[in-house]
């Protein structure tokens, strides 16, 4: 069947292109991180997504919890980063050459300049966050290395979101804007997947995708109208065990949920 491409991730005309998001569900542990890149490969996504920071960097250490406390006991969003910020270059460049050998492309959210800078090199496709929208020394780093990017616009306006663009200054086959919700979880009936069909209508010529933090049922349907509504690249984090708590296990997707809606597809 006919394929484009978006940077080196294949765009398919029979159904979307998963990014699975790892994160840093790894915990820093090496050998979990690689495990989860072959377990990403052998449930069939398209890519295999890490998050990349410091957590000084990207947080006041006074900074309050943005998630179900519930779910992620953490009360700080400094407290919670560290946990999570002790991979250094050749850590990712080892993950890189991981996903290299097994086929599966690599992706990282970066959320600062110094690793963008160190990074850049081995990393195709750029992912911003929500939370950099309007970030724009950070925009304009990514805009400097020309490559394909990805913006998620959870909480955005729409002035945001062309002033982003603007400032990205990439032609538009290089952009793709991912509808998010920035709730987690999000609750199925607040996912306001209709939004990807506005995203379409403002900003025709850019691709559109989805970013999804609702929790995972056995066929992950909100992916599925998703879909529908016109996401042609679609993200969710991924976990080896839903029945961990913490951090971004609670709303993740597995390998069996993967695999059913890729077999639906």
């Amino acid at each position: 069947m006919r394929q484009k491409k978006f940077g080196n991730l294949n765009l398919f005309n029979f159904r979307p292109t998963i990014i699975a998001e790892v994160g840093v569900n790894h915990s820093c542990n090496l050998s979990l991180a690689k495990k989860y890149i072959n377990l990403c490969k052998t449930a069939g996504a398209d890519a295999v997504k890490f998050q990349t920071y410091k957590a000084e960097k990207i947080a006041s250490k006074i900074s309050p919890a943005y998630w179900d406390l519930r779910e992620e006991k953490t009360q700080s969003q400094y407290k919670l980063f560290k946990k999570y910020d002790k991979f250094n270059y050749d850590d990712y460049k080892s993950l890189y050459e991981e996903a290299k050998k097994i086929k599966i492309n690599y992706m990282s959210t970066y959320f600062d300049l110094d690793l963008i800078e160190q990074q850049h090199d081995f990393v195709k496709v750029f992912k911003v966050s929500s939370s950099d929208i309007n970030n724009v020394p950070l925009l304009k780093k990514i805009s400097s290395k020309r490559k394909h990017t990805i913006i998620s616009t959870g909480a955005s306006t729409i002035n945001e979101i062309k002033y982003a663009l603007k400032i990205l200054n990439l032609p538009k086959n290089k952009i793709c804007l991912m509808h998010c919700v920035l709730n987690y979880p999000t609750d199925a009936k607040f996912a306001n997947l209709k939004y990807i069909q506005t995203l379409k209508k403002l900003f025709p010529g850019i691709l559109i995708g989805y970013s999804d933090h609702v929790k995972s049922d056995k066929n992950i349907t909100q992916l599925q109208v998703a879909y529908e509504m016109g996401a042609q690249i679609i993200e969710k984090h991924f976990t080896h065990n839903k029945k961990l708590k913490g951090n971004d296990h609670y709303h993740a997707m597995d390998k069996n949920d993967l695999r059913n809606f890729l077999e639906i597809m």
